[in-house]
């Protein structure tokens, strides 16, 4: 009996392991950014996929200067904060949320002018949804994050304007590295 059980779910174990192989396969959008074909699915992943983004940042993206900083996970989130900026003057902020939602990372960001007037309504915020994992890299559904060893990273986010859709690169360098952050 359970040789005759084991003939029938043979095939369908392989169907099912196909299935689950492709549902966390993305395809790409960008050179460096990926997003889910039609009735695939995100991946499995926990904010330790993320580790690598914790700590203070800097770099340069759309041709200005920026700063970013992200806690350690905690309370099953990671909260970051981003500034773009010339000189004296800024150009724009950013509110980050990362947190595990339906067993994959949810990234939610709430932009905001100079003055800190919101873009987005109160309860309004732009999410990206993880689409792959890498080594070194974690794709969202419009943004990605290439880890170049323990203390920088490229990001690249996917950007839309009268011509189609285009990626920026953000440059990132660690702004205190330390043996912790060798160790990530």
């Amino acid at each position: 009996m359970f040789t005759s059980c084991r003939v029938l779910l043979a095939p369908l174990l392989l169907y099912l392991t196909l299935c689950l192989q492709s549902a966390a396969a993305a395809e790409p959008r960008t050179e460096h950014t990926f997003r889910l074909g039609d009735g695939e699915l995100p991946p499995a992943a926990t904010l330790e996929n993320a580790n690598f983004l914790v700590g203070s940042w800097q770099g340069t993206a759309f041709g200005s200067r920026f700063e970013e900083v992200w806690s350690p996970p905690s309370a099953n989130s990671m909260v970051g904060m981003f500034k773009l900026f010339d000189d004296d003057e800024v150009a724009f902020y950013e509110l980050l949320l990362m947190t595990v939602e339906d067993g994959t990372l949810s990234l939610k960001v709430k932009h905001f002018s100079a003055d800190f007037t919101a873009w987005e309504d109160k309860a309004e915020f732009v999410e990206f949804r993880l689409v792959r994992i890498d080594a070194d890299a974690l794709h969202f559904s419009g943004i990605s994050f290439y880890r170049r060893g323990n203390n920088a990273m490229d990001g690249f986010i996917v950007m839309r304007g009268a011509d189609g859709i285009r990626e920026e690169r953000l440059s990132y360098e660690r702004r205190y590295p330390t043996a912790e952050s060798s160790s990530r």
